[in-house]
């Protein structure tokens, strides 16, 4: 039997022609010379390639998610729990021909009206409305492209979630990022946004609960980034795609469009998805919101670039997800279980630990920089043991060798008691540097500034004999 080819996967190096080349876009281009660009970060994906694996053998039919039932995958950002079965229950109930054979609107009113106030906590107006989008990475992508002009500049975290700068670069922003740490709380400080505003500054992502460290911000920090931005004409996009669960019962989180009678919010536009929170990242389904005027020309931008809407009946699962109080209640008893375990693990571990505690959703970090060896060659020596996570690369320059970001909503204890069993016997084979030369090829073939800061680093551990 034939084996497929991943031509456009990690397995296969493809090198561009000089045709090739001439041809691409600068947007593309830049995406493709930055540390965030697909295939530029590491992932357990490229442990397959260092470890000699087939992926074929580890993803069937083309599929890229791993079998629950035999790998402990804390990688991928979708709730493990799984989806509402309320939600499966009426895909299945509206998949009919009615539903399939037309074009599908934009959103459905009850769905939209869902969105409005029960995530985002406000009716919809003439001042105030909802878009659909396919997933929220759409729905940012859909706003830089509303708002940013080439050279305008976004102020981000660092690190944060993946794909904003990607996103920032292909509408030919400037990405700023304010890098995290102790004293900010791990959350954007609004005096530190004020003093990196520039005349160049066009919007601010405030990515809340924040991707990776789970933190919030409180409702001080957000009032005060709405009014600096609106002092300054700077739009904000609220990524609030991780408020479903709370795993502090004590914490609280307020979407920044909830806070239009506390002050003027017309300048904020939110988005979030059903992928995260609700375990439906395959439906596709997300939402953009803010201001009417906003929101419509967001839609001009949307049509023109896709002109088809979300999948009909992934609305009515939607609808019925964003419906169960029951589901979030379940899931966030699971999440909030789950992450006891964790740490313990961390507390045995020599040389890990909790750089923040996450107040919501399923997202966290650990900092294994005192464990002698690299998250990059510790992420490949957990896949050998059958874990999956993702080292800080991806995430930013702050914790580039440092950070592993979990996520700890597996229904399952066995994934969190292997992950105990094996991170000791994973730190040990890491230190051994078995894989520091697999890494180092992986990081030259990037040829991005991080990557050249992540090859000094493990020069520099080589050199004082660190992890051997």
């Amino acid at each position: 039997m034939k084996k497929e080819r991943f031509v456009l996967g990690w397995e296969e190096e493809v090198e561009n022609s000089e045709f090739m080349k001439s041809v691409l876009s600068n947007r593309v281009k830049s995406v493709i010379e930055s540390p965030h660009g697909m295939w530029n970060y590491m992932t357990y994906r490229d442990a397959i390639k260092i470890l000699g694996l087939d992926a074929r053998e580890i993803y069937k039919e083309g599929r890229v998610d791993l079998d629950q039932k035999t790998w402990a995958d804390f990688g991928w950002m979708t709730c493990y729990v799984g989806p509402p079965k309320s939600a499966i229950e009426e895909m299945r109930k509206r998949t009919k021909a009615s539903n399939v054979n037309p074009y599908s609107p934009d959103l459905i009113s009850p769905l939209r009206d869902a969105c409005a106030r029960i995530k985002l906590k406000r009716e919809r107006s003439g001042e105030f409305e909802v878009v659909g989008t396919e997933g929220g990475q759409a729905g940012v992508s859909y706003a830089l492209q509303t708002f940013i002009n080439p050279g305008d500049e976004v102020i981000i975290t660092d690190p944060g979630y993946f794909h904003f700068e990607s996103a920032i670069l292909m509408a030919r922003g400037v990405p700023l990022r304010i890098p995290l740490n102790s004293k900010n709380g791990y959350r954007l400080n609004p005096d530190e946004v004020n003093e990196r505003i520039t005349p160049r500054t066009k919007a601010i992502i405030v990515c809340d609960p924040l991707n990776p460290f789970g933190t919030v911000q409180t409702k001080e920090e957000l009032i005060a980034l709405a009014e600096i931005a609106r002092r300054h004409g700077v739009i904000i996009i609220d990524d609030i795609t991780h408020n479903t669960q709370r795993i502090d019962p004590g914490s609280d989180h307020y979407p920044l469009s909830s806070l239009w009678k506390e002050t003027n919010v017309d300048n904020v536009v939110s988005t979030f998805s059903v992928s995260h929170g609700y375990g439906m990242a395959g439906v596709r389904i997300g939402f953009l919101a803010g201001h009417a005027e906003l929101m419509r020309a967001c839609l001009i931008t949307k049509i023109s670039l896709t002109r088809l809407n979300t999948n009909l009946i992934a609305q009515y699962g939607a609808l019925a997800a964003l419906m169960d109080e029951d589901y979030v209640r379940k899931s966030e008893e699971i999440i909030r279980r789950n992450y006891a375990p964790i740490k313990e693990t961390v507390r045995r571990a020599k040389g890990v630990s909790i750089p923040v505690e996450p107040k919501y959703g399923f997202s966290m970090v650990i900092d294994v920089s005192g464990t002698g060896v690299t998250a990059q060659e510790l992420t490949v020596a957990l896949f050998k043991n059958r874990v999956a996570v993702y080292p800080g690369d991806g995430l930013g320059n702050v914790g580039a060798t440092d950070y592993i970001r979990l996520n700890i909503s597996r229904p399952d204890l066995w994934a969190f008691k292997h992950f105990r069993k094996v991170l000791p016997l994973a730190m040990e084979e890491a230190k051994s540097g078995i894989y520091r030369d697999g890494v180092i090829k992986f990081f030259e073939e990037r040829k991005t500034e991080r990557a050249r800061k992540i090859l000094q680093r493990i020069k520099e551990m080589r050199q004082i004999g660190v992890g051997y």
